[in-house]
């Protein structure tokens, strides 16, 4: 009777274990998935910030080009300061998401490195679950 309790708990524990280990693997799925995610991100956003300062830089000299001419082509330069004004907060902008961008593949990062440290564990633990099946097998 307890050798048939023992193989039903062995057997449980196993179908557990294959549980745990596949939950596992679909977190480190998930988890590099997102790392990619970030990396692509911050990747994106690097080249969106030095596509913002060339723009800038590039409207800029249309402003001081656009200064020279009539009294209409002047108002659409005001506009066009009124764009270069506002690029330092894009600019700002964009950096800040970037560093955002980091600071979440860090996070990622981190959250995986967890995910491989608790399978480690749980395979510890089932490795110590059977030995001290084997163990009570054995007496």
């Amino acid at each position: 009777m307890v050798a048939s309790e023992v193989k039903t708990l062995a057997d449980q524990t196993a179908k557990a274990t294959d549980d745990i280990k596949q939950q596992i693997a679909a977190i480190q799925a998930s988890t590099n998935g997102a790392v990619e995610a970030m990396q692509s991100i911050v990747t994106t956003m690097g080249e969106v910030n030095t596509n913002t300062q060339e723009i800038a830089g590039a409207v800029q000299q249309q402003s001081a080009a656009t200064s020279e001419i009539s009294h209409s082509v002047r108002q659409a330069a005001r506009g066009t300061e009124d764009v270069v004004a506002h690029m330092p907060g894009v600019t700002k902008a964009v950096e800040e998401t970037s560093q955002s961008a980091t600071q979440m593949l860090g996070v990622s990062r981190d959250l995986s490195r967890q995910a491989e440290q608790l399978r480690h564990t749980v395979e510890n633990f089932l490795r110590q679950v059977a030995a001290a099946d084997a163990l009570k097998r054995a007496s």
